[in-house]
């Protein structure tokens, strides 16, 4: 953790400054259920964040958190503790995978709140002026020390590697790169295929003697294989832009193409024996869906409950 002496001097934070903040602390703690409510409109709006509050109890104990962080940021004491107790929480950040937009994009809405509550609380130019420096310093350095933690991880990472194994790393993942755009537009090639096969469908159901009932099963089965491969892109292009892949995409993909199978044997009665085996496998990926839905739920929730952001 970089010395917090040395931050505070960097943005020349001084002890004037801090005495001003804790004159304000009993204002804020006045605002800070306001506060948080505003706060809370703000980051639902990011889309994701339910992938990081998936429960009524963990939103109240991160409430929790954000009120206490909101009224210590004008504690007047910033010390070593301090730095050390914002530290942790940017460490929890990267260890639940929150993304650093997210922390900036928060810190917007702080800085804003507080900046737009003095202002509507002005009696004193020269005094308003000072106490909006103090705050916008001591919001900086709360952002700097957090997003920190983000830096340290990835320069440790790549500084405990020799010149060897960093020469390798950089040339597996120009290849992995290679992989992914290879991999991205061999789903695009099938999802070409699996719309032709949808067309072929309705040739059969209106063109030949098929069946009525057995053409709309086959053509509903075409459409499901169609969406798994449409949800496959998707989860593809979520991974180029940096977010992990969803195995589960690969999984429902082939459940997607295992009921299209029981949608057309279901009409014969000369593959019972053969649907039966192919209903078991679809039960064997609904659960191994499920377990890994299971396991990303409990890694991200051990974790997150603890996090101020």
């Amino acid at each position: 953790m970089q010395q917090h002496q040395s931050l505070k001097e960097h943005y020349k934070f001084t002890k004037e400054e801090a005495l001003i903040l804790k004159e304000l602390q009993p204002r804020m703690e006045e605002l800070s259920n306001r506060f948080i409510e505003e706060f809370y409109d703000y980051i639902w709006g990011f889309g994701s964040t339910a992938k990081f509050l998936k429960n009524q109890k963990i939103i109240d104990y991160h409430r929790t958190k954000i009120k206490a962080w909101f009224v210590n940021l004008f504690c007047g004491k910033y010390d070593l503790e301090y730095f050390t107790y914002l530290y942790k929480i940017g460490e929890i950040h990267v260890r639940i995978g929150l993304p650093t937009h997210y922390v900036n994009s928060a810190f917007t809405f702080v800085r804003t709140f507080i900046i737009k509550n003095l202002y509507e609380n002005c009696e004193n130019d020269r005094r308003s002026m000072m106490e909006i420096e103090a705050v916008e310093k001591i919001v900086d350095i709360n952002l700097d020390t957090l997003t920190s933690s983000y830096r340290e991880e990835e320069l440790g990472k790549f500084l405990s590697l020799s010149k060897v194994e960093k020469i390798i790393l950089s040339g597996l993942k120009r290849f992995n790169s290679y992989v992914n755009f290879f991999l991205a537009g061999s789903l695009a090639l099938v999802a070409f295929f699996a719309i032709g096969l949808f067309g072929y469908d309705i040739y059969l159901l209106f063109f030949t003697d098929i069946g009525i009932e057995k053409g709309i099963l086959t053509v509903l089965g075409s459409l499901l294989v169609l969406w798994a491969a449409i949800e496959l892109i998707h989860e593809e292009i979520n991974h180029l832009q940096g977010k992990g892949f969803a195995i589960g995409a690969f999984i429902m993909l082939a459940m997607a193409a295992l009921i299209r199978k029981v949608l057309i044997y279901s009409l014969s009665s000369e593959s019972g024996k053969e649907l039966l085996i192919i209903g078991a496998v679809i039960v064997a990926l609904a659960v191994a869906y499920w377990l890994v839905g299971a396991k990303r739920v409990v890694g991200v929730s051990t974790n997150k409950a603890d996090s101020a952001f």
